[in-house]
């Protein structure tokens, strides 16, 4: 097996803004697996609260790079990598390359029909009421879903409100991205109620999901950052409603698929996300996707420009062009 670590920096259209933090542009961990004349390729954003960064995946990747190259299977790799980025762009790429040794696209080799576009949110960064209004109607005018990133700060009632008001016809669902407290999420309850709102993701911090313990929202609640991997998800009945399974903090489509198995066990619907990133990217979580309640894979449209081929967003709909990623030709 050859091996190639390399990194990338993809630029933002323009600032994108969640609790805490603010990106101008995404870097990324592409990996590359050849054998006998066949490359499979992986890419990863990482896990940006857990300190994951393009260099330290990629030096995660470099230190166990000679079981690579003698040799490594998917679930080898389960055991030789943690759950996180560095995982996500190697099981990926070890996909890609047996697609192209077995001549069978991967949904095939994971057991799947062929993927269909799906309904995806399409995400506002967290701004003031107006831009976010204008950001609806304007870049986002053919969503039918619509992801509000919003911050706990007190402002966030009348955010949904302008934004609902700019767009009547559109699914919203909002994302605190572990900002709320009880008293803030209690302060902007009748506000998503009035507005209609329909999912509200990862409300409070790591740690805090006990303040979950007996409350009973109007509204489904989603787990993000409470859920990393297969280990966590029986932990989340009882206090969330939906799952969002994201390959950089699982850890592939390997293990995402299975999270997405266990959660429709326990009763969970399933979301799939991302962390960003460019169509390499997007196309391993299109087949979680196919799996999902709701969809989240806009990663490319915050960035200045994509990969070509480029995943599609057209009426609300994302597909990705069969030659991205997972196929054999």
């Amino acid at each position: 097996m050859r091996v190639s670590i390399h990194t990338e920096d993809w630029a933002a259209a323009r600032p994108f803004r969640i609790t805490g933090h603010v990106w101008n542009s995404f870097e990324s961990v592409v990996v590359e697996l050849s054998h006998d004349g066949a490359v499979g390729r992986g890419e990863a954003l990482g896990v940006f609260y857990a300190n994951e960064t393009a260099d330290s995946m990629a030096a995660e990747i470099a230190a166990v790079e000679d079981r690579l190259i003698a040799g490594i299977d998917r679930a080898a790799l389960q055991r030789l990598l943690p759950p996180g980025g560095a995982r996500n762009a190697v099981d990926c790429a070890l996909w890609d390359l047996e697609s192209k040794q077995a001549g069978r696209p991967v949904f095939e080799l994971a057991g799947l029909s062929r993927p269909t576009p799906l309904l995806t949110t399409y995400t506002l960064g967290a701004d003031t009421p107006e831009a976010m209004a204008a950001g609806a109607t304007g870049k986002h005018r053919d969503a039918k879903a619509i992801k509000m990133k919003l911050l706990g700060d007190g402002h966030d009632a009348a955010r949904v409100a302008a934004v609902r008001a700019a767009r009547d016809d559109v699914w919203i669902g909002v994302d605190a991205n572990q900002g709320f407290t009880s008293e803030s999420l209690a302060e902007a309850m009748p506000a998503f109620i009035e507005n209609r709102v329909e999912l509200i993701e990862q409300p409070f911090k790591i740690g805090q999901e006990a303040l979950l313990d007996g409350f009973v929202s109007p509204i489904p609640l989603a787990a993000d950052e409470s859920v990393q991997s297969l280990k966590d998800v029986e932990g989340l009945v009882g206090r969330f409603q939906v799952m969002n399974i994201k390959l950089d903090k699982c850890g592939g489509l390997t293990e995402g698929l299975l999270m997405a198995k266990r959660a429709k066990e326990l009763g969970l619907k399933v979301m799939v996300g991302n962390m960003a990133g460019t169509s390499l990217a997007m196309a391993p979580a299109m087949l979680v996707g196919q799996y999902c309640d709701v969809v989240d894979l806009d990663g490319p449209m915050p960035l200045k420009f994509d990969r070509e081929p480029a995943t599609v967003y057209k009426d609300g709909l994302v597909s990705i062009p069969d030659g991205v990623w997972g196929w054999a030709g």
